[in-house]
């Protein structure tokens, strides 16, 4: 099974990471999306959701620093590449999902420098994120 979008999965991770009160108590996020993911730029934190509940996270993350803003607002997942390679920034960019034009993407990162506009998740994280966000679901920015 591809998706990680069981009722009790998301009970599981809530309990084991000791998430508070949910902003939005249909996903468990402070995003209203249905299949995706989402992000919040103010605690450096993201989800997947799956079917309207949150089957994943949260995740710990970074990303654009100032001047290099990753952007707010509700965006669709548009490519994945497993292995690509920033030419601007000269990085490497495993595990990449793609969800603006302008090339802002979750990827492998590091958690403690701030980014170019992507989003870096941990390995697993990235990992997780890679294999079960698809092409054309929806991602939410949230400050």
């Amino acid at each position: 099974m591809k998706k990680l979008g069981t009722l009790a999965a998301a009970l599981a991770m809530t309990f084991t990471t000791g998430l508070a009160a949910p902003a939005n108590a249909s996903t468990g996020t402070p995003c209203d999306i249905q299949d995706g993911a989402c992000l919040r730029l103010s605690t450096n934190e993201a989800w997947l959701i799956y079917q309207g509940n949150m089957s994943y996270g949260p995740v710990p993350v970074t990303h654009g620093r100032p001047g290099y803003e990753t952007p707010t607002g509700t965006f669709s997942v548009l490519r994945k590449v497993k292995d690509d390679w920033s030419v601007p920034y000269n990085a490497p960019m495993p595990y990449s999902v793609y969800f603006t034009q302008s090339g802002i993407a979750f990827h492998e990162g590091s958690l403690t420098d701030q980014s170019h506009g992507c989003v870096h998740l941990g390995h697993d994280a990235a990992v997780t994120f890679f294999d079960n966000l698809l092409i054309g679901e929806q991602v939410q920015v949230v400050p």
